[in-house]
């Protein structure tokens, strides 16, 4: 039950920030508050205090999200940007994946909109110089109903859209997919402010796969599919010649890269032809070999094929690891599943991006899901220590976000609007006027900071858990009565003499619980029968749970039992040292 292949050290954290909810200080916003009434977050509040904080935490990288030009009911006619029908944007602020001009800095995030693209290169060079990288989106299948680029023409690129051929619904060369003959009708139209209504003719497609003139509310009627050359009617490529698409996205990556970038989170990479991944990602990388790409995929039968074909560093494990786990934070998971997950990933889990939130998931302390944030520590455990990828924090999850109540667009609905000017009450209780001390926290958020950061310092700084072996315990402890395998994880990191025990509890009581460590374990670990061990728990500072067991093989091959008391949603990790 182990898997043994060493890898490089891939163990780096990303902490994933909305720019223009971070820095928003204004401790009482309105209900669907526009920018005016109810403030916005820009790059300079992303100050060297908040880096150093973020930094402390453990944290790599960082992933600015919403900082691409994307639509919005704010008017910026001043600066040159042409405004949106309210129609085709969702609440005041917009989705940040509605893009309008894939080339330009979102005007939201500066405090002068003309200084935009100063602003936005201060603070990359703010985060390089905390020893942090950049990692920003790239939304390749989609755009916002009204996209316009000037840079695009200055690249010598035809403007996404420009000269299609919109009276056939598929041509090879158009940017767009088109319902001819049929007029756009979006759902939200009653309830725009405006007195012309948007008219958009022919219809276009509309980004989630929706190929009608009639989008519904549940649809992504805000934004357009971009057409890869693949045939949606006939189910046919046309590949060769290259794709005007193809071109124009290359170049929005090659963009970015020479703005000095580190990396992109790519959106719902599923949605777009795998041959463009394997055509764009090996160009862009022989030009900026550093880059990461970090694809969005929630089919898990497609993982090996976005790895080897599409050539993706790294992938989402959402449907995986995220669902189980979450649903042990919720109180209806198995933890035995934990077991067939890492063996349908084996030979690539080190390629896997854990997370307990991101900005499509409700928050983990949510009273929809988890209700406390203490009850995510286990699974905070098993995503950090159980394999060798990368993991994200979601801004505020470290301080026990919660999410409650309704900002706008989105409604109550567990998550922090990504649609709407507002605030995270537990970011604002960090900002203090742009300090971002986190000692300064009120206690109960500095405790779950504190649990976050001595998980991610141990997960990082231990080379068991970066790039050891791994053991899962599972099997052995089946029909182990002391054992609910149901609520309970354990698994072994060892590398060399440095062993780990660890243990995840999702269970709501404290209980004793007895581990069953099999022989074959104790033989992978090079500890002989009879040798005796001393089990010291590494997190339990004020009363360490320090303890002495014999490996004492059985007859039957299995061997005696370590016996420890677990609390409610607890997670002993306990180092292990052969003494004799």
């Amino acid at each position: 039950m182990a898997f043994a292949q060493e890898k490089s050290n891939t163990k780096f954290c990303i902490y994933q920030l909305i720019v223009r909810l971070f820095g928003n200080a204004n401790p009482n916003p309105k209900l669907n508050g526009n920018k005016l009434e109810n403030g916005c977050g820009t790059f300079k509040e992303i100050n060297q205090a908040a880096l150093n904080s973020i930094r402390d935490l453990g944290v790599e990288s960082i992933w600015l999200t919403g900082i691409l030009r994307h639509a919005s009911q704010t008017n910026y006619s001043t600066s040159g940007i042409a405004p949106n029908h309210p129609s085709t944007v969702k609440g005041n602020a917009g989705s940040p994946y509605a893009i309008t001009d894939f080339f330009d800095v979102d005007p939201d995030l500066s405090e002068n909109p003309d200084d935009r693209w100063k602003e936005f290169n201060d603070c990359c060079k703010r985060i390089h110089s905390a020893e942090m990288k950049v990692l920003i989106d790239f939304i390749p299948n989609h755009t916002a109903r009204q996209y316009r680029s000037e840079m695009a023409k200055s690249l010598g690129l035809r403007d996404l859209g420009e000269h299609d051929f919109t009276h056939e619904p598929f041509h090879p060369n158009n940017h767009y997919y088109y319902i001819p003959d049929q007029a756009l009708k979006i759902p939200s139209e009653g309830d725009s402010d405006s007195e012309t209504p948007f008219y958009e003719f022919p219809a276009k497609a509309t980004g989630n796969d929706c190929f009608t003139a009639y989008p519904t509310t549940n649809d992504w009627y805000e934004t357009v599919k971009l057409n890869y050359g693949r045939n949606f009617l006939s189910h046919q490529n046309f590949f060769d010649p290259t794709p005007a698409t193809w071109n124009y996205m290359k170049e929005v990556l090659r963009f970015w890269a020479q703005k000095g970038i580190d990396g992109f989170r790519c959106d719902m990479v599923e949605l777009v032809p795998i041959e463009f991944w394997s055509w764009v990602i090996p160009q862009i990388k022989s030009e900026f070999p550093h880059l990461i790409f970090i694809g969005e995929v929630y089919n898990p039968t497609l993982y090996q094929t976005f790895i080897h074909q599409g050539r993706f560093d790294y992938l989402y494990d959402k449907v995986g690891l995220y669902d189980e786990v979450r649903a042990l934070i919720e109180g209806h998971g198995d933890a035995n599943r934990i077991t067939g997950i890492w063996q349908n990933q084996e030979g690539f889990e080190h390629k896997m991006l854990r997370f307990l939130e991101n900005h499509d998931e409700q928050r983990i302390a949510s009273p929809l899901v988890g209700k406390e944030a203490t009850r995510a520590l286990p699974g905070l455990v098993v995503s950090t220590m159980m394999g060798k990828g990368p993991f994200m924090i979601y801004f505020g999850q470290e301080l026990g976000e919660k999410a409650e109540g309704t900002s706008g667009f989105s409604g109550d609905d567990g998550k922090t609007s990504i649609f709407d000017y507002t605030v995270v009450p537990t970011i604002l209780k960090w900002n203090q006027k742009g300090k971002w001390n986190a000692q300064k926290l009120p206690e109960s958020l500095k405790e779950i900071r504190q649990s976050y950061k001595k998980i991610i310092d141990f997960a990082q700084e231990t080379k068991a858990i970066r790039s050891g072996l791994f053991f899962d315990l599972q099997y052995a402890n089946q029909h182990n009565p002391a054992y609910n395998s149901r609520l309970i994880y354990s698994f072994i990191r060892y590398s060399g003499k440095e062993i780990f025990l660890i243990i995840a509890s999702f269970s709501s009581e404290d209980q004793w619980v007895r581990i069953q460590i099999p022989a074959e374990a104790w033989y992978a670990l090079g500890i002989s029968s009879e040798s005796l061990c001393r089990f010291e728990d590494v997190f339990e500072e004020s009363t360490p749970v320090e303890f002495y067991v014999k490996s004492s093989f059985q007859s039957d091959g299995g061997s005696a039992g370590i016996l420890i008391p677990v609390k409610s949603f607890g997670y002993p990790v306990l180092k292990m040292t052969p003494i004799s």
